[in-house]
């Protein structure tokens, strides 16, 4: 569906314009009632305040990424982040030190450099810079869809690596209190895949995000099994930055997880479930072989992943046009023509199919908008 956009700092009102399939890297979702470009951080905060005082359903859509939209569309204006930009502050750089403590873990006698980036960024092109500029604390999170703006609001994070770790402090737009509020990381009770912001949904809208970065040759210590026997290095080893990037991309598009226009595979919302952590009790009971990861309160986090596998659930399970991928048991894709209800029913099977087998709920990752999983017992 195409037409004209609404634009600018004080957008008017606009017909039927667009299909949010082709703005989703699942590529379902019907209609939205009003499209909204917001290319600056004044006209995203404008379009959105409107149409609160106006009493209307907003969306706000950045990478689309992570979002599973309703066949029936979103009833309401669709704002579209984006705003573009990166800034730094000139700080003093500094090779990590071994023997020092910092923000990436083994840390340095100094304190790094902050670069602010708009909401709207690629996420994948600022990680890809960071190595370039030989930035240390993002390169195990390559080839992740999606827009900066959306990466603290679940914490994002991959092959031992969270956002969490390097961001300084993340600038929003209250919409309860209509006001800029910026977050340090010590107020944004980051935990795994969780921050303060996914625990409001809709009321802070994230207009940019500031990292602090070491600068050196060699990435962050690596705390990721598989990435480091990759790598040749032991585990809290370290790598060339460039190389750690290149074999995070390389293993990402090994299970589908790099977006690839002709590969169904990658028409999914990246993991579909959050790895569950469960009390002690629960994981004592799971097989002997299921894997178990002690957290900091004493629970004990599990792979989803394992747990659909061992469910009787294979790779490449489901009827066409939504099946689990031919690569990864953890992405629910759209084989071409799936719809909304497509994936809803077949997220319903795998979660309900883990809960008989294990007793254990899965919880899905993507932001559902105008559908729902039926509620668990």
């Amino acid at each position: 569906m195409t037409g004209p956009r609404c634009s600018g700092p004080r957008p008017p009102r606009c017909a039927l314009t667009e299909l949010l399939a082709d703005h989703t890297t699942l590529r379902v979702g019907g209609p939205a009632a009003r499209w909204i470009e917001a290319t600056t951080t004044e006209a995203l905060v404008a379009a959105i305040a409107d149409a609160d005082a106006a009493g209307e359903p907003v969306l706000v859509l950045s990478g689309g990424s992570n979002v599973l939209v309703a066949d029936a569309g979103f009833d309401g204006v669709v704002v579209h982040v984006a705003t573009s930009g990166v800034s730094t502050d000139g700080g003093t750089f500094c090779e990590i030190d071994a023997d020092a403590v910092g923000p990436t873990g083994d840390g340095a006698s100094c304190g790094g450099i902050l670069v602010e980036v708009q909401a709207g960024e690629n996420w994948d092109d600022f990680v890809a810079w960071t190595v370039a500029q030989g930035y240390i604390g993002v390169e195990a999170l390559s080839g992740i869809p999606g827009a900066v703006g959306s990466t603290p609001i679940q914490n994002v994070g991959a092959y031992g690596q969270e956002v969490a770790q390097t961001i300084w402090s993340v600038r929003t737009w209250d919409r309860r209190d209509r006001t800029y509020r910026t977050f340090a990381n010590a107020d944004c009770d980051f935990s795994y895949r969780h921050s303060r912001f996914k625990a409001e949904p809709g009321r802070y809208v994230v207009v940019s995000v500031t990292f602090q970065f070491l600068q050196g040759s060699l990435g962050a210590p690596i705390r990721f099994g598989e990435l480091a026997r990759r790598l040749e290095v032991e585990a809290g080893g370290r790598a060339p930055l460039v190389d750690v990037r290149d074999t995070v991309l390389a293993l990402r598009r090994g299970k589908g997880m790099v977006l690839d226009a002709d590969d169904h595979d990658t028409w999914s919302a990246g993991s579909f479930f959050t790895n569950p952590i469960v009390d002690a009790e629960v994981a004592a009971l799971l097989p002997q072989d299921a894997p178990r990861f002690p957290t900091e309160d004493g629970r004990v986090k599990s792979s989803a992943a394992w747990l659909i596998e061992h469910a009787g659930f294979a790779k490449g399970h489901g009827t066409p046009p939504a099946t689990l991928s031919s690569k990864h048991t953890l992405a629910l894709t759209n084989r071409g023509g799936a719809t909304a209800a497509d994936i809803v029913a077949l997220a319903r099977e795998v979660r309900d199919g883990v809960r008989e087998r294990f007793g254990v709920t899965l919880v899905p990752e993507p932001v559902f908008v105008g559908v729902e999983l039926d509620p668990a017992p």
